[in-house]
């Protein structure tokens, strides 16, 4: 299988994660995603997934699978062991809940296209968009918090093993960690998950890297 792949990409982190935790080996295909040169805005990249997004998964049989919730629950049901979705139909739908939440209340939002969106727009300068992506990572990490602390009942998103959640949790917290964010006192929950999200190789080895 090849990874189309942006090492910075929190999209791209939750699938190296899930590939880590799964145990499989891929190709990873780099992609640049930044300024108006980037790879992902180029036709080459455009003919193999037209939203010029990353991750894209070729598999082996030559099928591409594009989105990250799409490609983990792919790997999820090709590769059984170890589930990376609970058992128990609720948790599983809180789990995915956590999931979407963040890929697309706060993710959806945040992109380099997004940016370069409202950039354009008379009167936004680079401190303008800095404020919206700090708003919507503020409010969305909020409700969150507030959606684990009330739930939780073990040491990840759902009781004591690591489950899709805790997948779209880590890289999100990892950036806005990077962005300034005191995360332990503001999401104290999600800092508690992060912590010990943090001592499993398959997660503090995929995290995204810092843009430099």
């Amino acid at each position: 299988m090849k990874l189309y792949a942006n090492e910075v990409s929190s999209a791209t982190s939750r699938v190296r994660i899930a590939l880590a935790i799964k145990g499989l080996a891929v190709d990873i295909h780099p992609v640049t995603i930044f300024g108006e040169a980037a790879e992902s805005r180029q036709p080459a990249y455009r003919a193999i997934n037209p939203q010029g997004l990353v991750p894209a998964l070729e598999t082996d049989t030559g099928e591409l699978i594009t989105q990250s919730l799409a490609i983990i629950e792919y790997l999820d049901e090709r590769f059984r062991t170890p589930p990376l979705l609970p058992a128990d139909p609720e948790d599983r739908a809180f789990s995915r809940a956590i999931a979407l939440s963040i890929a697309s209340e706060i993710h959806a939002l945040l992109p380099p296209r997004v940016a370069a969106r409202l950039s354009l727009i008379p009167g936004m300068d680079a401190d303008g968009v800095t404020s919206w992506v700090r708003h919507w990572v503020d409010v969305g990490l909020g409700a969150v918090e507030d959606r684990l602390a009330a739930r939780r009942t073990g040491t990840y998103v759902v009781g004591n093993t690591p489950s899709v959640g805790d997948i779209y949790l880590f890289p999100q917290a990892i950036s806005a960690a990077r962005m300034g964010f005191d995360v332990p006192q503001r999401w104290p929950t999600i800092a508690s998950i992060v912590a010990q999200l943090q001592d499993i190789p398959a997660f503090a080895q995929n995290a995204p890297a810092p843009r430099t």
